[in-house]
């Protein structure tokens, strides 16, 4: 499926692809299952670009108002989860 993903027009080419991939972490966890560590690395790239709570829970909303997919949950899961689960939220 094509989602929209809340992009900042100042980012780098480098900081879109981090965005877009940790998106695409959330996706995968939906869509089947992803590694725990993967969720947290690409959500750790996301921190770094995106630092600020409120701005956070806005692009939340919004991926998931086009998506139907919540990336607070899929990240909480993969940080409530042992050391070799993987994540799926089916």
């Amino acid at each position: 499926m094509n989602y929209h993903y809340p992009i900042d027009p100042e980012w780098s080419t480098e900081q879109v692809m981090d965005v877009v991939q940790f998106f695409n972490t959330v996706e995968e966890a939906y869509e089947g299952e992803v590694e725990k560590e993967k969720v947290l690395d690409h959500y750790s790239k996301f921190k770094k670009i995106v630092p600020a709570k409120d701005e956070e829970k806005t692009m939340f909303k919004e991926f998931e108002k086009h998506s139907g997919y919540t990336p607070y949950k899929v990240v909480k899961k993969a940080q409530e989860a042992e050391q070799s689960e993987n994540v799926t939220m089916k």
